[in-house]
């Protein structure tokens, strides 16, 4: 039958596998800032919680063990610590120049922060590039670099949880996007230099956290007690506030912050113990889960996008294929009776130019071609019922009288090469349905019967017969003695533009399939004996 096309709804995008995981029902957006999580991404979430807190429960206990002093382990954790924060912070920029929250562009501030903090850190840890560290560093160089790293991260989650709910302010052009993220930018790097500068040159104005090469001093806990007080505080506030993709994983990200800060300077006593080691693998965790999140749902959106271009274009095509199916099926209707008041117009002439006029001959053409016009009329009728809606304007039709009509539809010339044969059962009932549309079905089974005999020698019989079936059902059967119908091409002979006629369009059975299917019936094709093809409809009785 012919495509019709079908607006794409959100279920068959759904049905596609990817809005499972990228997309909760109902909901259109595409920024992790709006986009609820689905249940699948709230369990992976509490599975990599409880994975941190048995993590930390198992080491807790060894966290003051000492261990080898790997100087340059540390430097090598800051360089992916940087490319990972770096990225991170490039995609929030990215989302923030869509969404123009500002609660983005804090938390994008805030991983940038880190990206470019961790560069004075490895380059200035003691023991990595040189005894104390490049740039003038001292002993205590690192670590306050570590603190003020681990603070600013923290207060970009309190910052981002706090204007989760503010209104967004909306600007107004791209080049204001552009210079919010410029100046976070430059307040960044001015920042960062700013703490580089202090805990470098201005290493004396800072209290020592670090007694020697091994031991931390007990002032440490101090600014490590305030850091995890305002991420659990950012962590409060998103847990009793959340409701995107992002603020689900940045809970999971304060949490294994908070649990960083614990290994880095609550539980161990000196530097290089376990707890010491397990600290910075935590920062590692921390660093990523964002930019993981953040590289998986880009690339289902760009999946959904994709897919959703796909199916965009196949709609297109199906549209343009329902154009040229009904601009066909239109000429393939209009052509008999287009064909046939051609014909009387042209014998009407030829009736009225003879010596003397033949009026009477001339007035049967006139009359035919009235006929056939009131026949065009009725087709138009029928394909803007068949193409419009589908609720028709039913009666009770008698489809006896109904294949009587249609064989006058035969032009004389036909019905004197053809034994035409009528088979109809007496007290038929009637049916319910479009009287128009049933003529139309039973027409173009009669000239599809006419058509495959033209190529046969002998004699021609076409057979219309009426009948009661099972069930409270009548059919209506069109017999001829054709080449038939080979069980190939049984399987798509009521598939649209398949045709067997070398200049058929292959609408015509299709369209009929079409209509008898919406009177809730049935078309089908059988062998007849000893050759030829029987098309019969099927219909319910009124």
């Amino acid at each position: 039958m012919t495509t019709y096309p079908q607006k794409i709804s959100s279920g068959e995008m759904r049905e596609s596998g990817v809005r499972d995981v990228l997309l909760p029902e109902n909901h259109d957006t595409t920024l992790l800032t709006d986009l609820p999580p689905t249940r699948r991404q709230t369990w992976a979430a509490i599975t990599v919680v409880l994975i941190a807190i048995v993590a930390f429960a198992v080491v807790a206990p060894f966290s003051g063990r000492q261990a080898a002093a790997l100087n340059a382990f540390f430097p090598s954790l800051d360089a992916i610590v940087l490319v990972t924060d770096l990225i991170t912070a490039v995609l929030l920029y990215a989302q923030f120049s869509i969404s123009r929250s500002r609660s983005l562009l804090v938390l994008a501030s805030g991983y940038l922060f880190t990206a470019f903090i961790v560069i004075p850190h490895a380059l200035t840890f003691s023991g990595a590039f040189s005894p104390t560290g490049l740039f003038g560093a001292g002993l205590q160089t690192g670590s306050w670099l570590f603190i003020f790293w681990h603070i600013g991260f923290g207060l970009a989650l309190l910052g981002y949880a706090i204007s989760k709910d503010v209104k967004r302010g909306r600007l107004a052009a791209e080049t204001a996007v552009v210079r919010e993220i410029s100046w976070s930018v430059v307040t960044v790097v001015a920042l960062v230099s700013g703490i580089a500068w202090l805990t470098t040159g201005g290493e004396a104005l800072l209290p020592p956290i670090i007694l020697d090469t091994s031991r931390l001093s007990p002032f440490v806990i101090y600014p490590i007690w305030f850091t995890i007080l305002i991420t659990a505080a950012g962590l409060v506030i998103l847990v009793f506030r959340r409701h995107s993709v992002l603020d689900l994983w940045l809970i999971v990200v304060a949490t294994v912050f908070i649990g960083e800060l614990a290994f880095s300077g609550l539980l161990p006593t000196v530097r290089f113990s376990v707890g010491f080691y397990a600290g910075r693998a935590f920062s590692l965790v921390t660093s990523s889960i964002v930019l993981i999140v953040l590289l998986a749902e880009t690339t289902l959106l760009y999946v959904h996008l994709a897919r959703s271009n796909d199916l965009l274009q196949r709609e297109r095509h199906n549209k343009l294929m329902s154009m040229e199916a009904m601009a066909a099926s239109i000429s393939h209707e209009l052509n008999q009776p287009i064909g046939a008041a051609l014909l009387n117009s042209e014998s009407a002439l030829m009736c009225l130019k003879a010596t003397p006029p033949e009026i009477d001959d001339s007035t049967e053409a006139l009359e035919s071609i009235v006929e056939s016009t009131m026949h065009a009329k009725a087709i138009l009728s029928n394909l803007r019922a068949l193409f419009g809606k589908a609720n028709l304007t039913k009666e009770r039709v008698d489809l006896n009288r109904v294949s009587l009509e249609a064989l006058k539809t035969l032009r004389p010339e036909l019905r004197n090469r053809l034994d035409i044969k009528t088979e109809l059962a007496s007290e038929l009932p009637l049916v319910l349905g479009h009287k128009g549309q049933l003529q139309e079905v039973v027409t173009n089974l009669i000239h599809n019967a006419v058509d495959a005999m033209n190529s046969e020698v002998g004699p021609r019989a076409l057979i219309v017969r009426t009948e009661r079936v099972a069930n409270n059902k009548i059919a209506i059967a069109v017999e001829d003695t054709g080449r038939g119908v080979s069980p190939q091409d049984a399987e798509t002979i009521f598939d649209a533009f398949v045709t067997t006629k070398p200049s058929g369009m292959g609408l015509g059975l299709a369209i009929s399939k079409m209509i008898v299917e919406r009177h809730e019936g049935k078309l089908s094709v059988s062998s007849a004996i000893p050759h030829g093809a029987i098309f019969r409809v099927t219909l319910p009785v009124a």
